[in-house]
């Protein structure tokens, strides 16, 4: 019997290995899907839009091709429509009901728009609920106004108005000339190469692709997306086992059942008397059958091993987790959501209400964003610092961090061994606060970062305001200060949320954010006499000390040492920067503000007077020789504040500033 339940376990754990076998090989269904898109335009940019990377779940791998360097870029797609504008462009989009990615000519799209407005077709897919591709607006359907031609010296010539002629029926068909997309701040993430570029990434669903070659030549024409299937086989593991364990159990049962053999085939006790038969000997009987038997199943001991090694291997072979059931229930997605869900309006009678909806807030960078960005910005400036070159600062500065610059690279051309300016650390952010934005707002974007030089307490961080004009422009430093010594920073969103940006008329602050800085401005020069001294707080501020009453006294002092027959005036004025105010979480703001201090010394005897020799003053200015109407110099000073709402205790607080000299002349 023991054989027969061998027999049966061996038939098992054949049917149940092979079955196990088979769902890893003949059986097993691919790991992967792709779809490729093959272009034969002359655009130089293609967009993958986020309906064709969401095709199918999971991860995107992205293989671009084309017959010279290939580029590619990935971001938000209100940001890659903006930064393309109004060059042509191939869109990428997934055709459901065909399975297959389409590849649609936005010049195409133009054209295909015009036709449908004029008979009066929809633009949407009622099925689908979303706007087709083939029918979405795009940028090229809104022309750039045409300039009106203008003589220089008043009379148009026959050519130009022949030009002009001409530019009424032409202009609108042009587009703006392609411009490379490599280095843009706006991609989250970019990469390049020669005729062919991979890349994974696992996006949003807001998250579109930017494909381009040099931004003139004609795009990359292929493009092939893939994604995971999930072709694990969950009852392979438990079908191989299970085929080893009864495999062993047949082997056992066929040894025990050798073994029940031997025991019934011992010597018999009651034989009968008498002379025995020509039987072999005893001797024979042990070299006879049963030595024969014992040998047989010594074998089969050997043979039962072969399972015995087998199974490890089939346990190894099986310890995938594709091999096992998974009672865990994963994500739908682990890519990091960087919009908010758009929230859906509530029903009402209003006809207005059936307006589209707001773009939902965003911040307007993301940490590793932000984080590249920076290492770029600092990049810029220590080649800018080094060759003491206003221009190159020009690329990464602007407004009063790049006139603080300027004049600082002036003075120690003349004067190296002048102090440098606030320096741009090559760290890694401490703090990072994006504009909430939706599209692109008119005053373009800004971010608030904060970073330290080294972990040194005694060296202050570097606060650093960030503006990007338009979509083609990258981030440039506005605003670049040193934080006070304990600056008390209050609490602020986190970057993956942002800080909404205050207008600088909002009266819900202590003091509308555009008045702060002629508030501070009248304080340095009158001290706690000034109307606005109630509204500052005196504690800890060393620019008040530096630059304000007792600050001035000191000049006074030092130059009627100097100079007895000279007279000093001081002047302040609010500065052309702009003001900046972005929200803090208890209803307050980080506000920006410019001032510029103006020292005037005339001399009072009628005589002449100059600047020092090897003065910063003369350095910047050039002016070497002594001036009967005297000699002034321009402090320029780069300050943020902290102001509390309407309502609180607290008073306003200065956070950091920078100064410097900006200007120096004669007295005009």
């Amino acid at each position: 019997m023991r054989f027969v339940f061998a027999i049966l376990a061996f038939a098992a754990a054949a049917v149940m290995i092979g079955f196990g076998i088979a769902q890893r090989t003949v059986f097993l269904e691919p790991d992967r899907v792709s779809l490729t898109s093959t272009t034969e335009s002359d655009a130089a940019y293609v967009v993958v839009e986020p309906g064709a990377l969401a095709a199918h779940p999971g991860k995107q791998t992205l293989t671009v091709a084309g017959p010279d360097t290939v580029f590619l870029a990935y971001g938000r797609l209100s940001d890659v429509e903006s930064w393309i504008g109004d060059a042509p462009y191939v869109a990428v989009t997934h055709d459901a009901d065909a399975g297959e990615l389409s590849a649609i000519d936005s010049r195409d799209a133009a054209g295909d728009d015009g036709d449908a407005a004029t008979e009066g077709d929809g633009a949407t897919d009622g099925d689908e609920g979303e706007t087709d591709a083939s029918t979405r607006p795009s940028p090229t359907e809104t022309p750039a106004p045409t300039p009106e031609p203008t003589p220089a010296d008043g009379d148009a010539t026959e050519d130009d108005a022949a030009d002009a002629d001409a530019a009424d029926g032409d202009e609108l068909l042009k587009v703006v000339p392609a411009n490379s997309p490599v280095g843009s701040d706006l991609w989250l993430d970019e990469l390049s190469g020669e005729r062919s570029v991979t890349t994974t990434i696992d996006v949003p669903d807001d998250i579109a692709v930017l494909i381009a070659s040099d931004g003139t030549n004609p795009a990359p024409s292929r493009l092939t997306i893939t994604w995971p299937l999930d072709n694990s086989t969950p009852w392979a593991g438990p079908l191989l086992l299970g085929g080893g364990v009864l495999f062993l159990i047949g082997i056992a049962l066929v040894i025990s059942g050798f073994m029940h053999h031997r025991r019934s085939r011992g010597p018999r006790r009651n034989l009968p008397k008498g002379r025995m038969g020509s039987g072999p000997k005893p001797a024979e009987l042990r070299r006879g059958p049963m030595g024969g038997g014992r040998r047989a199943i010594g074998r089969s001991k050997r043979v039962a091993l072969v399972p015995v090694l087998l199974l490890p291997a089939l346990a190894l072979t099986a310890c995938s987790p594709d091999y096992w059931p998974s009672f865990d229930q994963p994500p739908a997605t682990t890519a990091p959501a960087t919009t908010a869900p758009p929230v859906e309006p509530a029903a009402t009678d209003d006809p207005e209400a059936d307006e589209p909806a707001a773009e939902p807030l965003v911040p307007a960078v993301t940490v590793p964003q932000m984080e590249r960005i920076m290492a770029r910005v600092a990049e810029s400036t220590a080649a800018a610092d080094e060759a003491l070159d206003g221009d190159l600062a020009a690329d990464r500065f602007t407004g009063p961090a790049l006139e603080a610059r300027r004049a600082n690279y002036a003075i120690r051309t003349s004067l190296p061994d002048q102090p440098g300016p606030v320096p741009v650390p090559a760290t890694t952010p401490t703090l990072i606060l994006p504009q909430q934005v939706a599209g692109w707002p008119a005053t373009g974007r800004t971010v608030l970062v904060i970073e330290k030089a080294s972990d040194d307490p005694t060296v202050a961080p570097t606060a650093l305001y960030l503006q990007q004009a338009s979509p083609r422009e990258n981030y440039k430093v506005v605003y670049a200060m040193a934080l006070a010594p304990d600056a008390d920073v209050p609490e602020v969103a986190p970057a993956s949320i942002g800080a909404p940006l205050i207008s600088p008329e909002f009266k819900g602050l202590v003091m509308q954010p555009d008045e702060v800085g002629a508030a501070y401005a009248d304080l340095l020069l009158k001290g706690d006499d000034s109307a606005y001294a109630e509204f500052f707080d005196p504690e800890g501020d060393l620019l008040r000390e530096q630059l304000g009453v007792a600050g001035q006294q000191v000049i006074r002092d030092d130059l009627k040492a100097t100079s007895p027959t000279a007279d000093i005036a001081f002047t302040n004025a609010v500065g052309d920067g702009p003001t900046i105010a972005l929200a803090t979480n208890d209803s307050g703001a980080l506000v920006t503000a410019t001032i510029e201090q103006t020292e005037k010394v005339t001399p009072n005897d009628g005589g002449t007077i100059g600047f020092q020799e090897g003065a910063p003053g003369a350095a910047l200015s050039g002016f070497t020789g002594k001036s009967a109407k005297g000699v002034q110099r321009i402090i320029g000073i780069q300050m943020v504040f902290y102001v509390p709402a309407v309502g609180s205790d607290e008073q306003i607080r200065l956070l950091g500033w920078s100064e410097g000299l900006v200007g120096a002349s004669e007295v005009p």
